[in-house]
């Protein structure tokens, strides 16, 4: 039955990306697309899930009170009793705890807001995935329609790992149907968000039957066109022509995913550049700045680092790190 089974962890060094949320609304519609039984486990110390849970009329998805420890055992009882797939909610922080839970992932989901600040937080997450060889799912979260900077973030989260081709956008109706402990597909089955977490669990099985291969069950995903480009869905995706108030893209580059590394091996993740196309030409042409005795005709011709050029200061400046011959 372990062959059979799945475990989707849920993290995210930022608070608030919405691994609640998300663990809890891709559990229900596990059960409601026939793929259960499903079980939850909440290792967040805050018990958000399983306050959630609690409110819950619905037996299904079942919850499973595991402590991190005995996290290994807890789900090998949980596989041995015929449940399918474990979706577990982790706390926001890059902790051992985070390592040890996703040492037992199967595929690692990490919600992304569309926010330079989510972005440079998505380091740690790829290294832990990395370390364990763990495959990695980014969700596109909460996200605002038809803005350019939700394009961008997918941008951004490609050079780094898979995306989901589904973005969940920032509805009233996520948050305010988990109140009484249902969720938005249980609340209004016919909603865009309803058809957003069902596109986005259609995917994921896909990725755990590639995961999990042939003798699983799990059903490879052949084609999402249809539900990904459903007129339903057309609205919310983002258009050049709405006058929204984007972020200055030039936030997002060199500074994205700077080098959290929790296992201090220093594997920096290189930068970002963003193509900015709507920026094109809004910065002047840069001219460089002539020496005093305008000997210099503004041609770097070095084929070496050895300094400024004739007749300029030195105004460059060493960041991090010092060296050891550094004083």
């Amino acid at each position: 039955m372990a062959d059979q089974s799945a475990v989707l962890v849920f993290a995210s060094q930022k608070g608030g990306s919405g691994k609640t949320t998300l663990s809890g609304h891709i559990a229900v519609e596990a059960e409601r697309a026939g793929d259960g039984p499903v079980a939850l486990i909440d290792t967040d110390p805050q018990g958000s899930l399983a306050k959630w849970w609690n409110e819950r009329s619905a037996a299904r998805p079942a919850f499973a009170r595991v402590a991190i420890s005995q996290l290994g055992p807890g789900i090998e009882h949980l596989q041995r009793n015929g449940f399918r797939l474990i979706v577990i909610d982790t706390p926001p922080a890059v902790t051992e705890s985070i390592r040890q839970v996703v040492a037992h992932a199967d595929l690692v989901v990490a919600p992304t807001r569309p926010s330079p600040h989510d972005l440079r937080a998505v380091g740690p997450t790829v290294d832990i995935a990395d370390a364990y060889r763990k495959a990695l799912l980014f969700v596109v979260n909460s996200a605002t329609a038809r803005a350019r900077i939700t394009g961008e973030t997918a941008v951004a989260l490609s050079q780094h790992g898979v995306v989901a081709p589904v973005t969940i956008h920032h509805r009233v109706d996520f948050a305010a149907a988990m109140i009484d402990g249902r969720t938005a597909s249980e609340v209004r089955p016919e909603s865009r968000s309803a058809q957003e977490i069902s596109t986005l669990w259609t995917y994921m099985k896909g990725q755990l039957a590639r995961i999990k291969g042939p003798q699983s069950g799990w059903q490879p995903v052949r084609d999402l066109t249809t539900s990904l480009l459903s007129p339903a869905l057309a609205e919310d995706q983002f258009d050049d022509d709405a006058g929204e108030d984007d972020l200055d893209p030039a936030l997002l580059v060199d500074s994205v995913l700077p080098d959290q590394s929790p296992t201090g091996s220093g594997g920096a993740l290189p930068p970002i550049e963003i193509p900015s196309p709507f920026q094109s030409g809004a910065r002047p042409a840069f001219t460089p700045r002539q020496p005093a005795n305008g000997n210099w005709d503004g041609i770097d011709r070095r084929k070496s680092d050895t300094g400024p050029p004739p007749g300029m200061p030195e105004r460059r400046r060493v960041f991090g790190r010092r060296t050891a011959s550094t004083h």
